[in-house]
């Protein structure tokens, strides 16, 4: 027989060994957790921040609570025969006019319950949890994968930290309600058709938030604002990022940043990539490659580029640092196996080293860690990182195995790469800097308070993979991270003197343009190095041929003008959680089609982007919302008709579109002269179209 009790921050039910506890956490938000442990305690890497005070009512009965908090009640109730079947009480969720969000499902009368816990070894459990599905539902968010879908619904999503695939497990769903899984251990949610069923595969407790709201912008801004906000972008970050794997040397990154000033081309950041060191786990640079830092970072200065480094999480047997880390307990352990991580290439070795990961969760690590890397590259002045293979990417993928402080593997993997991060941001904090950017090639819930920015990993150079991109990117901007970059042309595979490469190269730009951050990178053919020689080929905007070039120079004029609209939406979703880069029904939630398109997305409130993801193709079909007036970006002429339209795309330029009366195209044209700059007013124009302005 269960027995509910009211507390301070809402209700408590137990039923034999299962205690259930249901707190208001924030505006029209709850917190469920749930166990057959002794006590509910708090959760290992929980990203869910203090809520504070909420205005909630809470009602007892012999059989039931019900709580209302805002516009959400959450209900738990007894169910029929619970006594002789074992049964624990049902929740279930109703938004503020008493219509069903979504509910626990009921058992079958011999099957397990709906929230189950099987032994995992030591104190953990493999714990699920099974809610009814609903037809017509749609779900969204859910962090960054390679799928190509917007809409998850009938997929199957592993909640583990892989390169390209980044874990956040927050769902939106379009019957108006967020759901996070505040677990950061492996698992994986199943969205079928009849049942939605979230598993960890190793925990002490279930623990999950779920917010209600009035639109999908208004539960994406609850759900980043519960786990933290991201900081103001710094200012220099919102321009062209340069990028190649690999620049051997200090000479030749300086030679590629010297020659974007002599063509007049706008640069904002330079990154230096891996192998730049010494030895992995030494955290500084190689000094026969990169003889006066110092004086690279002053030169970078002075033409107003910012430079970037690579850091890598990985420590090599032979380092320096080594022995002490070891002997620390600084780095990740093993229940069973050699402690040996990522076979992985590195400087003297003449094959791949065994490298084992440093653990992010410790404290003491992360400021060991930083206080090396302060020594090797912040006394220069050097002040943003390039955090990669920071998953951690492990070979074989054995996260039963890992031992971290903060526990399991199986309970906490997931959340390496925002304590990665922290390290970094909190570091930097210390150190005096306000402007904190920190390139991430994975991310958790809570990432983008330490100024995570997230890329989408090691992609093909294919067309494939950049009509992936857009979904992929829409998805981690709907679970918290509003920085979101990918490498421009792809990682791998790309032929500078192909024409289908040169045709990508540029489609991938003109997408690239309207991403929160705008990044060029990879390692081109011919590549036939491995390990610290590797260089890549080519892999400059002038590298591509003439024609590709002539039209990047203009991409990259468009984003220069670009980038106060650009700060101005950092600067929004600083305040409220929404990001940038939104998918169409962020902005049109009332128009069915805005919740299916996934090859369209809106870049702010104002700008309309359908990239071009076809080789060869030079037309498209576009979705133009209902909900407002449109003019083509490119010529300032209003649009007749909404809703689907085929539009022209020569290779010059992707359709993209300006909201008639948005932020900008408000002044006449007499007045945009003498307004350069300002966030309300920035256009689109580049040599050739037309200044934008109302009809």
């Amino acid at each position: 027989m269960a027995t509910f009790r009211r507390d301070t921050s809402g209700f408590t039910v137990r039923e034999g060994r299962e205690t259930l506890q249901v707190e208001a956490w924030g505006d029209n938000s709850v917190r469920v957790r749930s166990t057959l442990g002794p006590c509910i305690t708090e959760t290992p890497g929980s990203a869910l921040t203090e809520p504070g005070p909420a205005q909630f009512s809470v009602e007892i009965s012999d059989d039931r609570a019900r709580m209302r908090n805002g516009d959400l009640v959450v209900e738990v109730s007894s169910q029929d025969d619970s006594s002789f079947l074992g049964f624990p009480p049902l929740l279930r969720f109703f938004g503020s006019t008493g219509e069903e969000l979504f509910s626990e499902s009921v058992p079958h009368f011999s099957a397990p319950p709906q929230r189950r816990y099987a032994p995992a070894g030591g104190d953990l459990s493999r714990c699920e949890v099974t809610f009814d599905a609903f037809p017509g539902e749609r779900i969204y968010g859910l962090g960054q994968h390679q799928h190509g879908l917007l809409d998850q619904k009938g997929a199957v999503i592993e909640l583990i930290q892989r390169n390209t695939e980044v874990c956040i497990p927050f769902a939106l769903s379009n019957r108006g309600y967020g759901f996070f899984w505040n677990m950061a251990g492996v698992g994986r949610v199943e969205l079928g058709t009849n049942r939605t069923r979230w598993v960890a595969d190793g925990a002490r407790q279930i623990d999950y938030w779920v917010t209600a709201g009035s639109s999908p912008a208004e539960i994406v801004s609850r759900y980043t604002k519960m786990t933290g906000l991201s900081p103001m972008l710094p200012q220099w970050a919102s321009g062209f990022w340069q990028c190649k794997l690999r620049y051997r040397s200090q000479h030749e990154l300086l030679e590629v940043a010297r020659e974007h000033k002599r063509r007049g081309l706008p640069l904002a950041v330079i990154v230096v990539d891996y192998f730049h060191w010494t030895r992995q786990g030494e955290w500084r640079f190689d000094p026969s490659e990169w003889p006066d830092p110092q004086a690279m970072v002053d030169e970078l200065r002075e033409l107003g580029v910012e430079l970037m480094v690579s850091i890598w999480p990985t420590v090599n047997p032979d380092s320096v640092n080594y022995a002490e880390m070891d002997r620390r307990g600084l780095l990740v352990g093993s229940a069973r196996a050699l402690p040996l991580h990522l076979p992985f290439w590195d400087k003297v070795n003449k094959g791949p080293a065994f490298v084992r990961y440093y653990d992010a969760t410790n404290p003491e690590a992360r400021e060991y860690i930083w206080a090396k890397v302060t020594d090797g590259y912040g006394r220069y002045g050097i002040r943003t990182f390039w955090l990669d293979a920071c998953e951690p990417e492990m070979r074989p993928e054995d996260p039963e195995d890992a031992l971290y402080y903060l526990g399991p593997g199986m309970a906490v993997q997931n959340v390496y790469p925002r304590e990665h991060a922290r390290g970094f941001a909190e570091g930097l904090r210390a150190s005096g800097e306000d402007d904190v950017l920190l390139l991430c090639r994975s991310a958790w819930a809570g990432s983008q308070r330490y100024g995570a920015a997230v890329w989408s990993g090691d992609t093909d150079s294919t067309f494939e993979a950049l009509a992936a991109q857009i979904p992929a990117g829409l998805n981690i901007a709907i679970s918290g991270i509003p920085w979101w970059t990918t490498d421009i042309g792809g990682f791998k595979g790309g032929d500078p003197s192909s024409p289908y490469f040169r045709e990508l190269v540029v489609r991938w730009f003109q997408f690239g343009v309207f991403c929160p951050l705008f990044r060029l990178h990879g390692v081109r053919e011919p590549d036939p190095l491995v390990g610290s020689e590797q260089t890549g080929g080519p892999n400059e905007v002038w590298s591509f041929g003439d024609e590709a070039y002539g039209i990047i120079r203009e991409q990259l004029a468009v984003r220069e003008r670009l980038r106060p609209y650009v700060m101005a939406q950092m600067a929004a979703a600083a305040a409220t959680g929404v990001p940038p880069m939104r998918a169409l029904f962020l902005e049109f939630p009332n128009e069915t089609p805005a919740w299916e398109v996934r090859d369209e997305f809106m870049f702010g409130p104002d700008i309309l982007v359908a990239p071009v993801t076809v080789y060869g193709e030079r037309a498209r079909d576009v979705y133009l919302p209902e909900g407002a007036s449109w003019l083509d970006a490119w010529t300032g002429a209003p649009v007749k008709g909404n809703g689907w339209t085929t539009a022209e795309a020569p290779l010059e330029r992707i359709p993209v579109y300006l909201r008639q009366g948005g932020a900008l195209n408000t002044l006449s044209s007499g007045e945009r002269g003498q307004s350069r700059g300002r966030p309300d007013i920035d256009v689109l124009a580049t040599e050739g179209p037309t200044w934008l302005g109302p009809a």
